[in-house]
């Protein structure tokens, strides 16, 4: 006899603690979580986390803006993890930005924020991936001019775009949920367990997988290799963004 399950409640990950996914699409699977970590490690999160450090308030579409002009592609990038990010405050989340270089601090924002609430919390860690949108061969330019702009409407077509696996993205997730797992906040579904274990296995790898990675390599010849290497340093700050008001702020 068929389950009477709704088909959506088998992709919730509700029954766990730490949820993981990839996208806007990932995130609207996902059961409500109390924390919302969005990923972007070429772009949003490692961009806010220097941004803040240095004492500034951003909007996260006006980083993108910010790119748009030498950086399309990198800009596209952004608006897409800022179209998450937008959507998970929505859902009421405390919404982090997280990424390798301040992944256990992340996870410490978590265990702050638990401990501040005084009741468990769930948690979902969206890895942003790379939006398709973005490619330049993708023969669309009003889609990639959105994507740029972060204006697509996050039940648009575009905003539902299918997502180019991001290894970056996979890495600085696991590392967040690998971070949580150290701080007993570790009752995690098996996609967060393969992300986090993924994570550990190569760890000692990262600096050359985000280097050697299509997004690595495409940022590089973009003239950006100093920055992915930034990216790949593993807790280089404890500055974690937290989306307030539509702000990033520490």
């Amino acid at each position: 006899m068929p389950s009477a399950t709704a088909p959506h409640a088998f992709f919730d990950q509700a029954s766990y603690q730490v949820r993981f996914e990839w996208g806007v699409a990932g995130l609207d699977r996902l059961a409500p979580a109390d924390v919302v970590v969005v990923v972007d490690v070429l772009g949003l999160s490692t961009d806010a986390v220097g941004r803040v450090a240095a004492g500034d308030e951003v909007a996260p579409g006006a980083l993108a803006l910010a790119d748009a002009a030498g950086d399309a592609v990198g800009a596209a990038g952004v608006a897409a993890a800022a179209r998450i990010a937008a959507r998970a405050a929505g859902t009421g989340a405390t919404v982090l930005l997280g990424c390798l270089r301040n992944a256990s601090a992340t996870a410490a924002a978590v265990l702050a924020e638990q401990s501040r609430r005084g009741a468990r919390t769930s948690v979902a860690v969206i890895a942003a991936g790379d939006p398709a949108s973005a490619d330049p061969a993708s023969g669309d330019p009003g889609s990639a001019g959105l994507a740029v702009t972060g204006m697509a409407p996050s039940g648009s077509a575009l905003a539902h775009a299918p997502l180019r696996f991001a290894v970056e993205d996979l890495l600085g997730a696991g590392a967040v949920i690998d971070g949580l797992t150290a701080l007993g906040i570790d009752h995690t579904s098996p996609e967060a367990a393969a992300a986090s274990e993924a994570f550990r296995g190569l760890r000692g790898a990262v600096r050359h997988l985000l280097t050697a990675s299509g997004s690595g390599r495409e940022r590089a010849d973009g003239g950006f290799r100093a920055e992915v290497e930034s990216a790949a340093s593993l807790d280089a700050t404890p500055v974690v963004p937290v989306l307030r008001g539509g702000v990033l702020r520490a």
